[in-house]
């Protein structure tokens, strides 16, 4: 059931994208004279040191360099990616102020606050997916499941005594530990961390069974034997780790989640300014030093035009709000 919902808001999301699109092009695909003539900035709803804060610095070098222009990073981390994403909302849009959203600001966050100050589509214009970063399911050596349906079959037959280690409660490692027990029916405990860091702590020293993490954090554990990886939780095959099967292949089909990170400009960002920064991301992403670049930091380069990014957006608020909503998760 949740697999046919999940395809009808895809398909949906899609022709709604694709009605956006038209409407851009119809307005305009033409930059105004000269753009950018100052610097852009770029909010990062995230504060500097984390893996968007990495991302964001790669785009940004790189981005100041085609456009002729600096793209300067303003972090401003706090509540969840909600104070950044407020903020880029509030601004003018006028191709000066950009987002660096993702997943949290544009798939979870929405649904974990009562109160949000900014609205995910209404507020935002989409301009590009950027990359996502896919996880890895990874179990301690003691645990006795060497595949994704053994995993399964431990769980059910053992309801509420395996658990799973996230980075914090609405965190998107914890809702695709939700993800995974709707979709598996299974009765896996959620211990909730002040971070990533120290729930690897735990679960490398068997403190915890299991948990999800992004693969550039816990390959090299995988390769020493440390962690065992059961599957990543990308639609395809990583060529990050391509010798790991996704979970969808290994027992759950239709399995997906993953951190995703783009660039998205306020609501009235005029379409010229829309189409450009488009164009020139998606040219440095057919680049191979800096998908190279991505990679290195776990990330898997994506691209697409505005609507294809917009058409995304729907679905994964749709996806994530079924999992928050069974979850229970709140953060008010």
């Amino acid at each position: 059931m949740m697999a046919k919902l999940a395809r009808s808001a895809i398909f949906f999301s899609w022709m709604f994208g694709a009605i956006l699109g038209g409407q851009a092009c119809a307005q305009g695909a033409t930059a105004p004279p000269g753009y950018p003539t100052k610097p852009v900035r770029m909010i990062v709803p995230f504060p500097p040191g984390g893996g968007v804060d990495a991302v964001a610095r790669i785009l940004a070098r790189r981005l100041s360099e085609t456009l002729g222009q600096n793209v300067v990073l303003d972090n401003r981390g706090g509540s969840g990616g909600t104070i950044g994403a407020g903020l880029a909302a509030a601004s003018t849009g006028d191709g000066y102020t950009l987002l660096f959203g993702g997943s949290a600001t544009h798939g979870i966050t929405p649904h974990l606050y009562r109160k949000l100050p900014y609205d995910p589509v209404r507020d935002f214009v989409p301009i590009v997916l950027v990359g996502a970063a896919p996880y890895i399911l990874v179990v301690h050596p003691s645990v006795p499941a060497r595949a994704v349906k053994e995993l399964i079959a431990l769980a059910k037959s053992s309801p509420g005594k395996l658990n799973y280690a996230s980075a914090g409660s609405g965190s998107t490692l914890h809702l695709t530990g939700e993800l995974f027990k709707t979709m598996a029916g299974v009765d896996i405990v959620h211990v909730p961390y002040k971070g990533s860091a120290p729930a690897l702590t735990d679960l490398l020293a068997g403190r915890v069974q299991m948990t999800f993490n992004p693969a550039a954090v816990v390959l090299p554990h995988i390769h020493s034997g440390k962690l065992r990886a059961l599957g990543v939780t990308s639609a395809k095959r990583t060529g990050l780790a391509p010798g790991i099967p996704t979970i969808s292949e290994a027992g759950i089909p239709e399995f997906e989640a993953a951190g995703w990170y783009g660039v998205l400009g306020p609501a009235g960002t005029p379409p010229g300014i829309v189409t450009r920064l488009n164009r020139e991301i998606g040219k440095l992403l057919e680049q191979k030093d800096f998908r190279e670049r991505l990679t290195a930091v776990g990330v898997e380069p994506a691209g697409g035009s505005p609507a294809q990014f917009a058409s995304y957006i729907s679905s994964e608020l749709a996806k994530w709000g079924k999992v928050v909503r069974a979850s229970g998760a709140r953060i008010d």
